[in-house]
């Protein structure tokens, strides 16, 4: 065989595999898919604990920046300090679970290994 016939069956085999494989879900679609599963639920809960969190942090902080005394500003300013980090913290915590799912269904897509 000739090089270029080799290439031509090569190039003709990996669109074949790129066609197989198929596009990678948007980001959102990637999102939603945390909510599913057998523990789909706890990302709801920690969604939930991340808004009321960052809702709380931002009427702390609100109230802070409204404050007249220094000792008011305290109390209102590191309760909204806390709760906007706890919650970025929390919002941080789901990012490894979406690439853990990602790289599943690239595996899945690929045959290697059992999937969920």
């Amino acid at each position: 065989m000739r090089d270029q016939d080799i290439d031509a069956a090569i190039a003709a085999e990996e669109r074949e595999l790129l066609r197989q494989i198929g596009e990678e879900p948007g980001y959102l679609t990637q999102v939603g898919s945390l909510f599913g599963g057998s523990l789909g639920w706890t990302s709801a809960v920690v969604l939930a604990a991340q808004t009321l969190m960052f809702f709380a942090g931002v009427y702390a902080a609100w109230r802070f920046f409204a404050a007249t005394e220094t000792l008011e500003a305290l109390h209102w300013g590191f309760p909204a300090m806390t709760l906007i980090i706890v919650a970025t913290i929390f919002k941080a915590a789901m990012l490894p679970v979406l690439h853990i799912q990602r790289v599943l269904r690239v595996l899945a897509r690929l045959g290697v290994g059992a999937t969920r």
